[in-house]
């Protein structure tokens, strides 16, 4: 049974991806610092679900701190790491900038230390849509120059790409890089907004619409998400022997195995559709209240996702509709409400 440590096991997308690998009868060793940016008992209510299966384990400790990851890391020996931890969250980033130094660059960087020394098969790390910072031209594609970050949470995640091809370079170490788009679903952060606009409607509290709802996103499903994530963990790049042998779709690099791939629908939807949507399932409408832009934020994402259908043979697809559907039953359920 092949091993693979998923640091950010108690987290969101880290839970999901958990579940699906152990579905798949992988072994998996959660990492997760068990922060409180959010609630912690969600966390530890994930973590303890995936407990309930033997070949689960979790460890509570932060990415600075590598004496506990590399210890952990040189005892288990896992065969893949796939790096989700990190500090989430675009607007904390500017409150809060140090945080996202210490977490996503340093850990970042220690997670890569274990990588190579393991001489791991695959190392694969989260980055993010909000990579693409200021661009224009959409649906952005990977192959893209993005050197216009509007917030330090993406000149990190830009930052760990650049550092994920160093190492690629340097070690022969094969590195996926991995820009999500608006992920949404059940076990969902209560920051993002599919959660707080549930949690407002339902409560008959006013919910804030940015840039008086002119703004559009490609809304990813949770699950969707992690089958991409998975496949790709077979989707390992190899250095090419020239430039030449590189498809045009592709983002292999010509100096390393390294590749850069986006998980996204594929389709930009309107802020106000999505709380349409909301209301739908809520059963009641919603008290908007219309805001401008907020610092850092972007008009609109939509994801070319044609890369990672070439390399997995799978595109995300959950209508926003029924993805909205399945969360808002979950969060009746898990709330009581």
């Amino acid at each position: 049974m092949r091993k693979i440590l998923v640091t950010g096991s108690a987290g969101f997308i880290g839970y999901h991806l958990s579940r699906l690998l152990l579905d798949e009868g992988f072994v998996v060793v959660g990492y997760d610092g068990l922060t409180d940016y959010y609630d912690v008992r969600l966390k530890e209510k994930r973590h303890q679900m995936l407990l309930q299966n033997e070949h689960f384990s979790a460890h509570v400790g932060m990415l600075e701190d590598m004496n506990r990851l590399h210890s952990l890391c040189m005892t288990e020996k896992p065969d893949v790491i796939v790096h989700l931890a990190a500090q989430a969250g675009v607007r904390y980033s500017i409150e809060n900038p140090r945080a996202y130094i210490e977490a996503n660059i340093v850990g970042t960087f220690n997670v890569m230390e274990c990588a190579r020394e393991l001489e791991v098969d695959h190392l694969l790390m989260a980055s993010t849509s909000s990579a693409y910072g200021a661009e224009t031209d959409m649906p952005f594609h990977e192959r893209q120059k993005v050197d216009t970050q509007l917030t330090l949470y993406a000149a990190t995640k830009k930052a760990n790409e650049s550092m994920g091809h160093s190492y690629a370079s340097l070690w022969n170490l094969p590195v996926s890089m991995f820009r999500f788009f608006t992920v949404y679903g059940p076990w969902g952060r209560p920051d993002m907004a599919l959660f707080k606009f549930t949690r407002g409607i339902l409560n008959g509290d006013p919910i804030d619409v940015y840039n008086h709802g002119e703004m559009y996103r490609d809304f990813t499903y949770v699950t969707d998400l992690v089958r991409g994530i998975r496949l790709l963990i077979d989707a390992v790049p190899e250095k090419p022997e020239s430039a030449d042998d590189i498809p045009e779709w592709d983002s292999l690099s010509h100096a390393a195995p390294f590749r850069v791939v986006n998980i996204g629908n594929g389709d930009s939807v309107k802020l106000t559709d999505f709380v349409d949507a909301i209301e739908a399932e809520c059963g009641k409408p919603a008290i908007r209240n219309l805001m401008e832009m907020q610092m850092g934020d972007v008009p609109a994402t939509w994801a070319d996702a044609t890369l990672l259908k070439n390399l997995t043979g799978y595109q995300p697809q959950t209508d926003v509709k029924e993805g909205v559907k399945r969360f808002v039953a979950w969060y009746r359920d898990y709330y009581q409400v």
